[in-house]
């Protein structure tokens, strides 16, 4: 009886605390690393031809991902889990949109919703290995919707550490003592953040 009693409060809390919660800390770790985009170049062209993209990156870099969009509106593809539901209510603190679905639950229907979004002229972003994986592999749903939206496919990813990852010779300096984040990706292109 006892538990039947604490779900809804666990499910509440977590509702509630983890997504003002969650968005502090990214917007504090953005804040703790200083970041260089490089590599942004061709997707700004694109926007200032009017293009949207399809930007996609792996699902286990999805932390910071917040911080990286470039655009001016975006919808998230995120499951129908209740993860998702914490995840899509921080990603709403960064001004994004989120189509709820998955491969495992209402992928067809988001899959349509994600096409209508596309072809209406918003930027999309999708995690093409997903939660389930394998890692690193891209399912065919992505390719899926660039076809049937005509946006192109922009990679990204995000890696951390607390060395300096500069080349030799080229000098990096931060403010604030911190880990340097390395941002990548765009039409064969790289951010870095150091």
């Amino acid at each position: 009886m006892g538990n039947r009693l604490l779900k809804p409060v666990e499910t509440w809390l977590k509702l509630s605390l983890f997504p003002p919660v969650g968005a502090a800390v990214i917007r504090a770790l953005g804040r703790s690393m200083r970041i260089d985009t490089r590599g942004h170049e061709q997707v700004d062209a694109l926007y200032r031809d009017g293009r949207r993209v399809i930007i996609a990156f792996w699902h286990a870099r999805q932390l910071m991902m917040p911080l990286t969009y470039r655009g001016r509106q975006a919808h998230i593809l995120i499951s129908r889990h209740q993860d998702g539901e914490i995840i899509a209510r921080i990603v709403e603190r960064f001004g994004f949109r989120a189509v709820r679905g998955s491969s495992t639950r209402g992928g067809v229907e988001a899959l349509r919703e994600l096409i209508r979004l596309g072809r209406s002229g918003v930027d999309l972003v999708v995690t093409p290995d997903g939660p389930k994986g394998p890692a690193q592999v891209a399912k065919m749903g992505v390719i899926q919707l660039a076809r049937a939206s005509g946006l192109p496919i922009v990679p990204l990813t995000f890696g951390c550490s607390k060395k300096n990852t500069s080349r030799v010779g080229t000098g990096s300096w931060s403010p604030i003592p911190g880990p340097a984040g390395s941002f990548s990706g765009g039409l064969r292109s790289s951010c870095l953040a150091t």
